[in-house]
């Protein structure tokens, strides 16, 4: 009798460390989960935590390269939609691994007032599986997690289209709002 329980509790354990290996190992975090915290710079040189949101909506977007095509097309359509955002109580972060002084450059030429978080050490966008490479250079990919105010993911798009994406997810979060 006490076999069985063993063998059942040691391959629970090995199942869950495997997880936890794979989680490290850059898989996406999935709906249902609770997002993986952080704390990043922003362009302000203001240190940022996720865990400063709880109750709000979160809307944590990951892009490649701070003043390219499109990126600059997507940070636009966040910073067009941004009061609708605030109306249903989110907030808007993106996330590269470009350095705070591109982002405090990015915003100031392009008129962007939400969080640009800057993950110089890939730490973050390696936990949220959005590591990417572009010509052996490191860059985030183009992957955007809605957090709800209780911390947990509700909805994950990947490579996304930056011309439509703001409008993507301003409609999924006035859906999960009804």
């Amino acid at each position: 009798m006490r076999k069985p329980f063993r063998l059942a509790f040691a391959a629970a354990a090995l199942l869950a460390a495997s997880l936890v290996t794979v989680h490290a190992a850059g898989m996406l975090p999935i709906v249902g989960e609770v997002a993986p915290a952080f704390t990043l710079p922003s362009q302000t040189g203001a240190q940022i935590s996720l865990k400063s949101f709880r109750g709000k909506w979160v809307v944590l977007y990951f892009y490649p390269r701070d003043m390219t095509t499109g990126c600059t097309i997507e940070a636009h359509n966040f910073q067009r939609d941004l009061k609708q955002y605030e109306a249903l109580n989110a907030v808007i972060l993106g996330v590269s691994v470009d350095s705070v002084d591109s982002h405090k450059q990015f915003c100031a030429k392009d008129g962007l007032t939400f969080h640009l978080l800057s993950d110089a050490q890939h730490k973050v966008v390696t936990e949220y599986g959005s590591l990417g490479s572009f010509k052996s250079v490191s860059i985030a990919d183009r992957n955007t997690f809605l957090i709800d105010p209780q911390g947990r993911i509700v909805k994950v798009w990947t490579k996304v289209d930056p011309a439509v994406h703001s409008a993507e997810v301003l409609a999924a979060l006035k859906e999960l709002k009804e």
